[in-house]
């Protein structure tokens, strides 16, 4: 193979941060070599992102040394070639749910490795139902949802498990994002995302309904849900639950845990800070303009044209500024419970309780290719840990036995017990 990698939509904006990310970590790969290529539809953008990389990193030999491929969604045979030279292709072009199953099929059929950083329920158990078992046939990884969304989630759930001393029965994260003086935001490709994901939930339903699947058994006393606003006392403010993927990804890690390791499956919930009363009353106005918007065509385009006016600057067309970006950083409180080794999980109520944080810089554009290239980097080197067959894997699936925790410790992304 030509590429370890191949980063597809390098020039876009979380793609070229990716490439960033790659070109810092290249001695960890194979045998501390790392060869690695661009692709994207325009080889004057990718060539402009590579020279960018180049100055930020003051690493000019960047210009030279990386490969230009053009691949383009809509053309399959300029997919086909990019795979065939790609041991892994990390894939950068969202929304995936417009995007992302051309290049999962063209990765699957040229036996090249997937990895994405989708946040999207539909595409990623999308992908699962329609390419599973064709991945497998092929051994090629499929593995959705690697960067921000999910791996902080799905990862810090595996490692309080782990050092939990017993059986973890469930857990409850809380998300908390800082900002620095500058504020900070999230580009426009995400709230595109989270538009099509609300409009389109009935869909997500009738898809899971296709799995057949049984529900999970429930060790210990059940999770109950927490209401749709209320005081955290974990985290000390006013707290929802969290809107974005990491609740299906984990109950999919827990339920291939349960089914190819017969290991005892944890209940999660999911839930996020957004702070004071100043902020509850901004979230349920916008909140409110969204679910009313997001049902009609003409709703949709009009949130998807003016994304900084329907989510107060949360979201926007430029995206953060590398100034916003570091200054900000997240932190996961995971609160677990579950039996000590003497206590029979079947009798009575859990008596242990655990503590544990998963923290890291800013999510979307310095965390996400962190985790994503981390995933990358673990596949090349420790191709023996992964699962036994290729498939359609989430991250705590795909990394379970492997020693990505450690990788991203020392990368910047923090796992520890309090």
């Amino acid at each position: 193979m030509p590429y370890h990698l191949v980063i597809f939509g390098a020039s876009g904006f979380t793609g070229q941060f990716v490439v960033e990310e790659v070109a810092r970590t290249a001695s960890e790969g194979p045998k501390g070599n790392l060869k690695w290529a661009v692709a994207g539809r325009s080889k004057q953008k990718l060539e402009k992102v590579l020279e960018q990389a180049a100055g930020v990193l003051s690493k000019p030999e960047l210009r030279t040394e990386v490969d230009v491929i053009v691949a383009d969604v809509g053309e399959p045979d300029s997919l086909a070639a990019m795979c065939k030279q790609a041991v892994i292709v990390l894939n950068c072009v969202g929304p995936y749910r417009f995007y992302g199953e051309p290049v999962v099929k063209a990765c699957v059929e040229n036996g090249a490795h997937h990895i994405d950083i989708s946040g999207e329920p539909q595409f990623l158990e999308g992908m699962q139902l329609n390419y599973n078992s064709q991945a497998a046939d092929k051994g090629v990884y499929i593995i959705g949802s690697c960067g921000f969304d999910s791996i902080p989630a799905d990862m810090g759930v595996l490692y309080t498990r782990d050092q939990f001393k017993g059986t973890l029965s469930a857990v409850e994260s809380f998300l908390t994002v800082n900002s620095g003086p500058e504020g900070g935001c999230i580009h426009d490709g995400t709230w595109q995302s989270a538009v099509h994901g609300f409009a389109d939930s009935q869909k997500l339903q009738s898809l899971r309904r296709k799995f057949n699947h049984k529900p999970l058994p429930t060790v210990g006393s059940r999770l109950r849900r927490r209401g749709s606003l209320f005081f955290s006392s974990e985290i000390q403010q006013y707290t929802v639950p969290f809107m974005g993927s990491d609740p299906s990804v984990v109950k999919r890690t827990q339920r291939f845990l349960v089914e190819e390791h017969q290991a005892s499956p944890v209940q999660y919930g999911a839930y996020a800070g957004i702070g004071g009363v100043g902020s509850i009353i901004k979230l349920m106005f916008a909140g409110m303009m969204f679910w009313f918007l997001v049902k009609f065509s003409f709703g949709r385009n009009l949130l998807i044209k003016h994304p900084e006016f329907f989510s107060f600057g949360v979201f926007s067309k430029a995206g953060p500024t590398r100034k916003q970006m570091e200054a900000s950083s997240f932190q996961f409180a995971f609160y677990g419970e579950g039996y000590t080794e003497e206590q029979d999980p079947s009798q009575g109520k859990p008596n242990a309780k655990i503590r544990t944080l998963v923290q890291g810089p800013e999510c979307g554009y310095v965390a996400t290719p962190i985790a994503m290239v981390q995933a990358a980097l673990t596949i090349l080197n420790e191709p023996t840990a992964l699962p036994k067959k290729g498939g359609v894997y989430t991250p705590g699936a795909a990394f379970a036995k492997t020693t990505l925790i450690d990788r991203l410790n020392k990368h910047g992304i923090q796992f520890s017990v309090i």
